[in-house]
């Protein structure tokens, strides 16, 4: 069977989103244009590693071409959450970043995960043997709005721990750098609250 490949020449939206609650969410990334939505599962490690990868480029694209690059930002315009209902066409395996040069848009593959092993030229490719993939064509704003936005995403996890900067449960934080010891735990108190 044929490859799916979902491309995403001009998209009206491409976002990193979230599902669930902190320590328990599922995380996605969503191309939009027009009616059209395609929406892939992906880890949060992924997301991070994709954010920051495309500020990489966007430098290294400043540096040898003399492209003007927006200046990072934390400010992100785009706030809203995902478009649902949200139906994953696959989970993300591998992923490809480039630069259309032509173009001056970044560009993103994002392939399905594969039992199958197949060639890294099936990356960026139109062939028809590899897995399915979601491509995206990002303009240079567009692909520093996305990776700020990711950031945003990702910080909206569980907060750390201040001691051990291990994320803190609900339900409380066995830390490490206390040896395990819970303040509060023995003492019956309200007064010490769990870590």
């Amino acid at each position: 069977m044929a490859r799916a490949i979902h491309v995403f020449r001009s998209p009206d939206r491409f976002v990193a989103g979230t599902v669930g609650q902190p320590g328990n969410r599922t995380f996605y990334l969503q191309a939009v244009h027009d009616k059209r939505v395609v929406s892939v599962v992906l880890e949060k490690q992924q997301v991070a590693v994709l954010a920051d990868r495309i500020s990489a480029l966007l430098a290294e694209i400043h540096r040898r071409f003399g492209t003007p690059i927006p200046p990072e930002t934390d400010e992100v315009k785009d706030l809203n959450p995902l478009i649902t209902p949200i139906d994953a066409e696959f989970r993300v395996g591998t992923m490809g970043l480039g630069w259309d040069a032509e173009a001056q848009n970044v560009v993103i593959e994002l392939l399905a995960v594969s039992d199958t092993e197949f060639d890294a030229s099936v990356v960026l490719d139109d062939s028809e043997e590899g897995p399915d993939a979601v491509r995206v064509f990002l303009t240079p704003d567009a692909a520093r709005e996305f990776a700020a936005r990711s950031q945003r995403v990702i910080a909206a996890g569980r907060p750390l721990c201040p001691l051990c900067a291990e994320p803190l449960d609900p339900e409380g934080h066995i830390c490490v750098r206390t040896n395990g010891y819970r303040r509060g735990a023995f003492a019956g108190s309200d007064d010490d609250a769990d870590f």
